[in-house]
């Protein structure tokens, strides 16, 4: 943990999250919450963890990088 004022404890949540929202444009009035909750949920587990893009991984997206990964012994 960091000492207090320090902003290093969560900034990789709120850059997932900054993203989400921008991508997504969550400021966008929706029907219902039901609604929202299935555009996050597809959001994350069809998009953000099959196909976009992430640059710590050199830019390939997360199923790209796995196939590639080297198998341990």
């Amino acid at each position: 943990m960091s000492r207090k004022g320090d902003c290093w404890d969560n900034s990789v949540q709120e850059s997932f999250f900054a993203t989400l929202k921008t991508e997504l444009e969550l400021s966008r009035a929706r029907r219902n919450r039901a609604q929202t909750r299935t555009e996050v949920f597809e959001w994350i587990e069809v998009f953000y963890n099959r196909q976009r893009r992430h640059s710590s991984l050199g830019y390939r997206s997360p199923v790209a990088f796995e196939e590639h990964a080297p198998i341990p012994n």
